[in-house]
Parts: C-alpha cells; structure tokens; sequence
C-alpha cells in the first residue's frame, strides 16, 4: 500500500473511532426526551434573539477529559465541526466567549484562532465573570445563550434567553437547559448550537451560498 493509500485508510479508521465514541458517550447518558422540553417554536424564539454565545469549554467544547502533560499543561482536543460552525456564527455578525473555571494555554490559541471575542479562564465564580463579561460586550441577558455540562453551568443558564446542555451533560444540568444537543460535547454540540441559532435567525441559508451556489 502506498504512503496516499495508508494515510488515507488511517483517516477513515480516526473518523469512525471518533463516531463511534461519540455514539457511545450520547448513549450512556439517560434520554433526555425524559425531561419535558419547551416547544421547538419557543426554543427557535429565544434562539432568533441572540447576540452573543457563551460558552464552557471542558465538556463543551472538549469531551471533558484533560491530559496532564510534563511540565503542567494539558492537552485537549477540539472539533473541527465546532470551530468551523463558530466562524460562521461570525461570519453571521453573532459573538462568542469562553467562561471556564480552568486556565489552559490551548484554549486561549484555539479561541485566538477562531475569532472568539471573549474570553474567561480560571473563573471560579462563573456568574461573576458572565456578568462582567456582559457589561463588556453590551449585551443585556435576554441576547446571550449559554451552552454548559456540569451543575456549575446552572446559574449561567438560569440567565441565558437560550440555556443549552450537551447530550452527555449531567442530569441536573439537562434540566434546566431550553435545549439538549443531539450530539455530547467534543464530538460537535456547538456546532449544532450555532445552525440553531444561525437558522432561527434566518441567515443559514445565506451562508451555505458560499459553498452550494
């Protein structure tokens, strides 16, 4: 076999080891058709009138698992499916911002690459940081969605016009989210977050034009 032919077989067997660990983190957790939902037409209400997605990082941005590395740091892995659907949050004139209660060098390169506006790490008083992260950007609560996993997210959710909770968040968490992704965090939970928003709002079709038309 070739060096393309191996390469190419190597990326194959990635993506569906990677599907496949996606399937089977969304399946250990409980239903969360088990927990009654606003209706889709209240959930595409509060998400038409966004401005600013929030976001926790582990377990949302990353499937939650940290690597401690020689040295102290960590590794993580992001999704390309999320990032891209950030940029075209973006690229929608919609901001974003990272409120995460640990502090990694990683994350502050990925939200750099990304374009993401706001950022707060080592917050250990979330709500602190939300609210200032607010006055920062001149947004009121009623514009902002919020996308966590862990009983911490709570309150963040509680003033969100849009709280959302990954697929593989905890069941507490779930509960109090407006929305539940399809897909656990890592494996393209803000992705779909962001075509909720973007399509709510009316824009989605107009930015598949630059790769459909």
């Amino acid at each position: 076999m070739n060096k393309s032919n191996s390469d190419s077989v190597a990326g194959e067997r990635r993506d569906s080891e990677a599907t496949e660990t996606a399937s089977a983190v969304a399946a250990s957790s409980p239903a969360s058709s088990l927990i009654p939902r606003p209706s889709s037409l209240e959930v595409e209400r509060r998400a038409a009138l966004v401005k600013l997605l929030l976001l926790d990082c582990d377990g949302v941005l990353t499937d939650g698992r940290i690597t401690l590395v020689e040295g102290g740091d960590e590794q993580k892995s992001f999704h390309t499916r999320d990032g891209h659907g950030l940029v075209l949050l973006h690229r929608a004139g919609l901001r974003s911002g990272i409120i995460s209660g640990r502090t990694s060098r990683l994350v502050s390169m990925r939200a750099a690459d990304l374009g993401v506006a706001y950022i707060r790490q080592g917050a250990l008083d979330k709500l602190k940081a939300f609210d200032d992260l607010l006055a920062e950007a001149r947004v009121e609560a009623s514009e902002v969605a919020f996308v966590g996993d862990d009983v911490v997210d709570i309150p963040l959710m509680r003033r969100s016009a849009l709280a959302v909770a990954v697929a593989d968040a905890g069941r507490d968490t779930r509960a109090a989210a407006h929305y539940v992704t399809q897909l656990p965090g890592g494996f393209g939970a803000v992705r779909e977050v962001c075509e909720l928003v973007l399509k709510a709002q009316g824009r989605w079709d107009e930015l598949m034009r630059r790769y459909t038309s």
